[in-house]
C-alpha cells in the first residue's frame, strides 16, 4: 500500500455546537460551515483538511442512518489516508484479517473511500480525494 498523505482528520462530536465552540471558538481554528453542522477548512498548514464531523453525519456516511449502531464502538475521531488505489488497500487489509465498516464507495461529495475502526476506536478511511490533488 502506498500512502501519499493524510487526506483529512476530524474529531467526531456527539454535540456539533459544543464541537464548534471548542475547536473554532476556543482554539481559534479557521473553520467554516461546509454543510449543515459540518465545519472544516481545506489547505490548513500541516493538514490537507481539518474538520469537526457530527456523529450523525459519520453514521450516515458509514451506515446510511443518523444513528451509530449500538454494537460498534463510537469513534472519537476520524483520520483519512490518501492512497494510490483504494481497492488495492482494501484487499490488503482484508488479507490481513481486518473487518471494514464499509467497502470502497464514492461519497456524494466525490471522494472514493473505504472505512474501518482502528484498534483504539479511531475511524480510519482509505481514500482518493480528487480536489486535494
Amino acid at each position: 500500500m502506498e500512502i501519499l498523505f493524510v487526506a483529512g482528520f476530524a474529531p467526531i462530536v456527539p454535540n456539533p455546537a459544543e464541537g464548534a465552540s471548542f475547536y473554532r471558538d476556543t482554539l481559534g481554528l479557521p473553520l467554516q460551515v461546509v454543510s449543515g453542522d459540518y465545519i472544516a477548512v481545506d489547505g490548513f498548514d500541516g493538514s490537507k483538511h481539518l474538520g469537526v464531523w457530527p456523529l450523525a453525519d459519520a453514521a450516515q456516511s458509514c451506515f446510511g442512518t443518523n444513528e451509530w449502531p449500538a454494537h460498534i464502538p463510537i469513534p472519537q475521531a476520524t483520520i483519512e489516508f490518501e492512497v494510490a488505489d483504494v481497492d488495492a488497500a482494501v484487499a490488503e487489509l482484508k488479507a490481513k484479517g481486518h473487518t471494514l465498516i464499509h467497502d470502497t464507495r464514492v461519497e456524494p461529495w466525490g471522494q472514493t473511500i473505504a472505512r474501518l475502526l482502528g484498534p483504539e476506536g479511531l475511524l480510519v478511511g482509505l481514500c482518493i480525494t480528487p480536489w486535494l490533488h
